[in-house]
């Protein structure tokens, strides 16, 4: 259990950070982390972290993709650890 735990906190943490750095480039007009990637780390666990990043350094928050999709992952991602959760007992 404790390596969940390192695992989400890991990757929320990379989730935050990739938004941070994508506003950055976008600010700055340079090559741009792919959605792609984005959404990625979201989907990997790190839907918490992007949907803070999102909003706390306002990227991607005119995006249906990220503001539709992003808390859509995360609701997925609470479905399954409760289901899984029941399962083992």
């Amino acid at each position: 259990m404790r390596y969940i735990l390192y695992y989400l906190l890991t990757v929320n943490a990379a989730a935050f950070l990739l938004m941070l750095l994508d506003k950055q480039k976008a600010i700055h007009h340079r090559w741009r982390i792919p959605e792609a990637a984005l959404l990625g780390s979201a989907a990997l666990g790190g839907s918490i972290g992007a949907l803070l990043g999102m909003y706390f350094f306002r990227h991607k928050t005119k995006h249906k993709k990220f503001t539709l999709g992003v808390p859509a992952i995360l609701i997925a991602q609470l479905c399954l650890a409760l289901f899984l959760r029941q399962r083992m007992g």
